[in-house]
């Protein structure tokens, strides 16, 4: 593991500054867990490490809790970098659009504009050389490299990912079930991704929340054979995958429909105008035939 890269527990520097890494936002510091985000709208957080990845196979393990109140409704995850750009906030989970590396991106809130076969929380992969958008109407289905469903919200345990980059091959896996044993996500070939980039974690909450938590980030440094020259050539090369999908057309979200509670209370007003109109109309008629029979 080698430490300027890695976080590990007690986190030195409680509240202030951390060993190698920058944080921004709403990001809270503390000796067991470094908070991204908590459980509350409207919030961002990030950590960045300070110094350049010059390692060109590695392995990154990330223990992580994701918890919050809601039981049907939360959000809206966070997401692991490897970038050209550090530090800075924008709307993808929290860090900017149009990035230039891997974002790994494990998304509790299901947006469901547009057709995808899974559920959510869903893990995924998309790599970007700085002119692709990340599309949160489309959950990222149109850039992603690939995915997995999971599921690791509010459980009393830690829960892990790994990811695994080694000769052009991106592996990512999970150990969520508190099994200590990895559980394969997904394997993608032929990815190219520079030397010199930095990891990060960034998370965001819009309407809908969850706490975010960091517990720790280890970095393993997988190179054997590979030469300072090919370290420095490798920082010039632009990211790229051979199986990144085109992007597809985007479509607005469809305008939302009426919830139940608001169908229940105009159902209950209808009913209740129709007895008011028959009770009145029951008066009027009686009122009527009595005048009739007093002439």
């Amino acid at each position: 593991m080698k430490r300027e890269h890695s976080l590990v527990r007690p986190f030195q520097g409680v509240g202030v500054n951390l060993a190698n890494w920058d944080f921004l936002g709403h990001t809270v510091v503390t000796s067991n867990y470094i908070r991204l985000t908590p459980d509350l709208q409207s919030k961002s957080g990030a950590l960045w490490n300070y110094s350049p990845c010059l390692t060109k196979n590695w392995e990154v393990h990330v223990t992580f809790k994701v918890h919050g109140k809601g039981t049907e409704l939360f959000g809206d995850g966070f997401a692991i970098w490897y970038t050209k750009e550090r530090m800075q906030p924008g709307p993808v989970f929290g860090s900017k659009d149009h990035f230039s590396g891997l974002a790994v991106i494990l998304d509790t809130y299901s947006n469901h504009n547009g057709p995808h076969n899974h559920q959510h929380p869903y893990l995924s992969a998309m790599v970007n050389n700085g002119t692709w958008s990340y599309d949160h109407d489309r959950d990222g289905t149109h850039t992603q490299l690939a995915g997995c469903e999971v599921r690791f919200r509010n459980v009393n345990f830690d829960t892990h990912v790994a990811i695994r980059y080694e000769n052009d091959i991106l592996s990512v896996s999970t150990d969520l079930e508190n099994r200590n044993e990895w559980k394969n996500c997904f394997v993608v070939n032929n990815v190219e991704l520079p030397t010199g980039y930095f990891f990060g974690l960034s998370a965001t909450t819009g309407d809908l929340s969850d706490n975010h938590d960091i517990l720790s980030f280890k970095f393993y440094d997988l190179d054997t054979d590979v030469t300072p020259d090919q370290i420095i050539a490798r920082a010039n090369i632009i990211p790229n995958a051979k199986t990144f999908e085109p992007p597809r057309e985007h479509k607005d979200d469809p305008k939302p429909s009426m919830s139940n509670t608001k169908i229940f209370f105009i159902l209950l007003f209808g009913m209740l105008a129709a007895v008011a109109v028959a009770i009145f109309a029951i008066s009027y008629f009686k009122e009527k035939n009595a005048r009739k029979r007093f002439y």
